[in-house]
């Protein structure tokens, strides 16, 4: 069945060698601000410029394309067609030339779409940013949560540049660095029955847990390791935002699971108590870290680079301030096969 609908007038009216694609930065521009006044100064374009190219666009493409409206203009139907399209052209273009363009971060005025887990987070946004302020500051990093359940849709989506958290093995479209090794501890209220005593597994196990799952999810990093142990941990509530954290531990008996230094940090500010977890569940965490993950078309992106080296460093920063058992690896890339 062939398709129908007001974008195939493009096609029907003009062959695409005799349209002039520089016109498609106007439309962008129009789309984007939905006031031709404002999409001028976006451009950089003298309104009288930017009506003329839409004159243009106009008789091109047989549509008016944008109907005047009391703030501003709005979409036909076919410009709403070509609106998406458009827009993932441009910002391609954008991408690509940006990749092989040298970069200088004292004077670029790239943005950065980042994904990183809460506790990717809290341990590395503070620094980067203080960082950017200072090496980089036109530079705009924006960060989106990600976790083991939606990173690598992210990633294929090519909605994030890269992604960081405690990731699965990537597919070979993919690189990924290791970062922060982690350690866990168990953070409770002061007093709490857990504090006194030997701390057995099953001990540990059986008390309510707390879990922090921002996609709502039920299974969290201890709860595969709990169950190999033979020892399944009671649940006794999951929140999705980590600020809700100390008020429920503080008021109840339920007891929650962190990386050690994000337990530290929230420990320091809240008063509440920190205990090691017991050796077998603690030996059985020991090797979970951080990964740093991207798709390799990045790879010979000369910012995507110095963003990547810039965080690496940080990692390492993050280490050497609060150790949790290793380092950040020291090669710069490990493809993954």
């Amino acid at each position: 069945m062939g398709q129908s609908g007001p974008a195939l007038r493009i096609w029907r009216v003009k062959d695409l060698s005799q349209f002039d694609l520089n016109l498609l930065r106007v439309f962008d521009a129009v789309a984007r601000e939905r006031h031709v006044t404002r999409a001028a100064a976006r451009l950089n374009l003298s309104q009288p410029a930017v009506s003329n190219a839409l004159n243009r666009l106009r008789a091109a493409l047989g549509d008016e394309l944008f109907l005047r409206a009391p703030q501003g203009v709005e979409p036909t139907s076919l410009a709403l067609a070509l609106t998406q399209p458009v827009e993932e052209m441009l910002d391609r273009l954008q991408e690509t030339l940006a990749a092989t363009a040298p970069f200088d971060p004292a004077t670029s005025d790239r943005s950065f779409i980042l994904a990183f887990s809460e506790y990717a987070e809290a341990v590395l946004a503070p620094p980067l940013f203080a960082r950017l302020a200072h090496e980089a500051p036109k530079v705009l990093v924006a960060i989106r949560h990600a976790d083991r359940t939606n990173a690598t849709a992210l990633l294929e989506a090519n909605e994030v540049q890269l992604a960081i958290a405690v990731l699965p093995e990537p597919t070979a479209l993919y690189t990924r660095l290791r970062l922060l090794p982690e350690a866990f501890m168990i953070l409770t209220r002061p007093g709490h029955p857990l504090l006194d005593g030997e701390l057995t597994t099953e001990r540990y196990a059986a008390w309510p847990h707390l879990l922090h799952s921002p996609n709502g999810s039920r299974d969290g990093a201890m709860d595969r390791v709990l169950r190999e142990l033979g020892h399944p941990r009671h649940l006794g509530g999951v929140v999705a935002h980590l600020s809700a954290v100390p008020g429920i531990l503080l008021h109840t008996d339920m007891v929650m699971t962190l990386s050690s230094r994000l337990a530290r940090q929230l420990s320091a500010a809240h008063g509440l108590a920190l205990r090691a977890l017991p050796q077998d569940a603690a030996e059985a965490t020991k090797h979970t870290r951080l990964s740093m993950i991207f798709h390799r078309r990045f790879e010979a992106d000369q910012g995507h680079a110095w963003l990547r080296r810039l965080l690496l460093v940080l990692a390492r920063e993050v280490v050497a301030d609060c150790p949790a058992g290793g380092r950040p690896e020291e090669k710069a890339a490990e493809p993954m096969g």
